[in-house]
């Protein structure tokens, strides 16, 4: 296998390209930090000689550092050429994503560079991977210091009050605005600053970068979206880019911009900056190519009723399988994704469906390291023997694709509007409980059309259980370890899954398990088909908690790592 290597080259690539542009990394070679013209407050960065926890050592433990590797012996040299320069657009997106997500970085950073020698490394390293001091897996509780995350990340004012709280909920201007970060003027009011604004200058880099990639790539397909999303950088507007990234068929991929709200926990209303370079598996994609026409069957097989059903969204709906190259901001923040569905927007879902891309090589190190020791720990050793990759593989393409399926454009009391934006900061959550459980309700119903043996049901149990501890893992402060605890808490209640005391193992019912996750399924959709607030908040707060039989059972896969601190290879050609 050809090893790529990445840093070297996109470390010059980066000076050339900067010092042509603008003057944008710092004397070790590493990309500068992003400085907002519109500061914050940051006096409180320096009201305390900050403490990191006693515990740290053992929460960075928690992430074990594994080399992704990826086969890209099958590219050109140009390829190759463009693949260095899409890791270095991707790098800007991740200094975009720390201004999203961490107040008063740049202060925060220089505090921790500061730090005696023996308290330094370990801080560094766990403040790189959580992108501040505060634990994503623990509650978001503050790691060095005593500062309070707040909710709505670095996207609003700290200082908001509950009035202007309520104006943004309510939509005023352009404050809840997908694509714009909120701050001060110099009177003191709210205002809503376009990303394009905001980030005028790398987004300036960004976009360069794209272009040169397009100039050097022979894809059609590829040069189309990079031009396109290079002008979405500078005008806010990515719904043609998000059209041509549909269409995309490169053996060099690249997803880059910004997606998921989940980082705005006050709102959910604001999309972060992130990227995933990879390099497709053209076979494996064709493979799966069979289930993309039946998605209306499945949208019209719903447990709900006719009148909450979406027969208006797209079916081209490609499904892609890849390694992934290197990612950044927003997916490379605490959990590592392992398969993702976009775009988000509800117009070209409508038309087109949406892309299911699937991270193999990231996908199989988390299987290996991490859901096979889980199940060997906590699951019943007769089902264990269940356990198999495919079906890991088969949950994670369905919960992608069930992210397209369902509620999305609904209406309310004659009302026009969107799931996202009557679920709030419930959203995330109640979506990703969805996605798990009608991924596998998906599967079920496609076993009744002959895609599966009846094993499957065998299988599907004993990898989904396993999966709900990897998940539930992640924290419920999270909106992953949500959705995994709402649905272990459910089929707890459902009698679904099982506890024997004697072995100290969970098992899961084969016979209740369809049935109890299409009941999750019915309820899930509708209060989404409801855009049902209240019902939403009621769900989590319900499920949405660790019981005490489940808190026991994790304490005991402390030796096995929670996550993957990914490690990238350089890119070259020896």
């Amino acid at each position: 296998m050809k090893q790529i290597h990445l840093l070297l080259p996109v470390a010059l690539l980066l000076v050339a390209v900067c010092g042509a542009l603008t003057a944008c990394t710092s004397k070790d070679g590493e990309p500068e930090m992003f400085i907002s013209k519109y500061p914050q407050d940051c006096s409180w960065v320096g009201q305390e000689a900050p403490k990191n926890v006693a515990d740290l050592d053992e929460r960075l433990a928690a992430y074990a550092v594994i080399d992704i590797d990826s086969d890209l012996s099958h590219l050109t040299p140009t390829e190759l050429q463009v693949l260095e320069i899409l890791v270095a657009a991707a790098d800007v997106m991740h200094e975009l994503f720390w201004e999203q997500a961490c107040p008063c970085h740049s202060e925060l950073t220089r505090l921790v560079a500061a730090l005696p020698a023996d308290r330094k490394s370990l801080v560094e390293r766990y403040f790189d991977i959580n992108v501040g001091p505060w634990d994503r897996r623990l509650h978001w509780e503050p790691f060095l210091g005593s500062w309070p995350h707040p909710e709505g990340a670095n996207y609003y004012p700290l200082d908001m009050t509950t009035a202007e709280r309520d104006r943004i909920a309510g939509g005023e201007g352009r404050l809840a605005d997908l694509f714009t970060m909120v701050r001060r003027d110099e009177g003191g009011q709210l205002i809503a600053l376009p990303y394009s604004v905001y980030f005028a200058e790398p987004l300036g880099r960004a976009a360069a970068l794209l272009r040169e990639a397009a100039t050097l790539t022979e894809n059609a397909s590829l040069r189309r979206f990079l031009e396109s999303r290079a002008t979405a950088f500078l005008t806010d507007d990515y719904f043609e880019s998000d059209m041509l990234w549909m269409d995309l068929d490169s053996p060099v991929e690249v997803t880059i911009g910004p997606y998921e709200t989940y980082e705005d926990g006050l709102f959910g209303f604001k999309a972060a900056f992130e990227a995933f370079v990879t390099v497709a598996d053209p076979a494996e994609s064709a493979r799966l190519d069979k289930f993309k026409k039946e998605l209306p069957w499945l949208e019209s097989s719903l447990p709900i009723p006719d009148a909450y059903k979406n027969p208006n969204r797209g079916t081209e709906s490609p499904i892609r399988v890849v390694d992934e190259v290197y990612s950044a901001g927003d997916t490379r923040a605490g959990i590592q994704t392992i398969a993702f569905n976009l775009p988000n927007d509800e117009r070209v879902r409508e038309v087109k469906g949406s892309k299911k891309v699937m991270l193999r090589n990231v996908m199989n190190a988390k299987f290996q390291q991490i859901l096979v020791p889980i199940a060997r720990e906590l699951v019943a050793a007769e089902q264990v023997m269940d356990l198999s990759a495919e079906s890991f593989f088969l949950h994670t393409l369905f919960h992608e694709i069930s992210h397209g399926l369902g509620p999305g454009r609904i209406q309310i009391a004659g009302r026009q509007t969107e799931v996202r934006l009557e679920l709030k900061d419930t959203y995330s959550t109640i979506e990703e409980a969805k996605a798990d459980a009608m991924g596998e309700w998906a599967i079920f119903k496609l076993q009744s059309k002959g895609y599966f043996s009846e094993r499957i049901f065998a299988e599907q149990a004993a990898t989904y259980l396993a999966g709900l501890f990897r998940s539930v893992r992640f924290g419920i402060a999270e909106d992953h370890g949500q959705a995994n605890a709402i649905q272990f808490n459910y089929l707890w209640e459902k009698g679904a899954i099982t506890f024997d005391e004697g072995s100290g193992r969970f098992a899961i019912d084969v016979v209740v398990f369809p049935e109890a996750i299409e009941a999750l399924v019915r309820e899930i959709c509708t209060l989404q088909a409801e855009g049902n607030y209240k019902a939403a908040t009621a769900m989590i707060a319900r499920y949405a908690v660790m019981p005490p039989v489940l808190d026991a059972a994790l304490d005991r896969l402390g030796r096995i790592p929670v996550d993957i601190k990914p490690q990238f290879k350089p890119v070259g050609t020896s």
